[in-house]
């Protein structure tokens, strides 16, 4: 019988807070990440699912962690690394946060000029850090050339697998539905999904996780 893996998923968007009424974000559902953590918990594999704010119920995992902001999720994630066999980031990281927070209310205006800093790339450190002792898949989503930029994050991050999505007019990765999806592994192998649900494509994903781990294991 195979091992039971400690399996750490990340989902959902980060939200960067301008005042405490308003901020930004992007348009992450969070179904992905959740397909994947249900698919992971039926293998019985230890689940920790650590999810920014979606409108979904989270699946019955074995643990799980709300967290908001890009910072939170950093310390969740790495806090959580130290006991899990492999990360899956399918959270979509806001890349920049405003430069300040007001605690007050900003009043309507006309026009507003928002200073924002990047934040940082957490599966990148997270790479820096535990890509010798560790399983590391991470998403990739792109307007055009998905290949290449898929296999640019995957050698400049370090990672051992990315699953690649292209927003185009045929090509709507965000909620439910039917989607295309390219699996690359760092050893050159890549598969194809069309016309695939997120569940589709866990089965995909995991049955890759669980070959890479059970290998890096042995």
């Amino acid at each position: 019988m195979k091992k039971k893996l400690r399996l750490l998923v990340a989902a959902g968007p980060t939200i960067e807070y301008i005042d405490p009424v308003r901020f930004i974000s992007n348009r992450s559902s969070g179904e992905m990440g959740r397909a994947l953590a249900q698919e992971a918990k039926k293998r019985n594999h230890f689940v920790t699912l650590v999810t920014g704010p979606v409108k979904i119920e989270p699946p019955r995992v074995s643990r799980l962690i709300r967290v908001e902001t890009a910072i939170e999720l950093e310390k969740a994630l790495f806090s959580e690394m130290k006991k899990s066999d492999c990360l899956i980031m399918a959270s979509a990281v806001c890349d920049f946060r405003p430069a300040s927070f007001s605690p007050r209310k900003v009043k309507s205006k006309k026009t507003l000029t928002l200073k924002l800093v990047r934040n940082k790339d957490i599966l990148k450190a997270i790479s820096k850090k535990y890509k010798k002792h560790k399983i590391l898949a991470g998403f990739s989503l792109e307007t055009g050339s998905n290949l290449k930029n898929a296999e640019d994050k995957l050698r400049s991050k370090s990672l051992d697998l990315i699953i690649s999505n292209e927003i185009n007019k045929y090509n709507n990765p965000f909620g439910r539905g039917r989607k295309e999806f390219l699996i690359l592994n760092r050893s050159g192998s890549r598969k194809t999904l069309k016309n695939a649900s997120k569940s589709d494509a866990a089965r995909a994903i995991l049955d890759s996780v669980e070959r890479l781990c059970y290998t890096r294991k042995n």
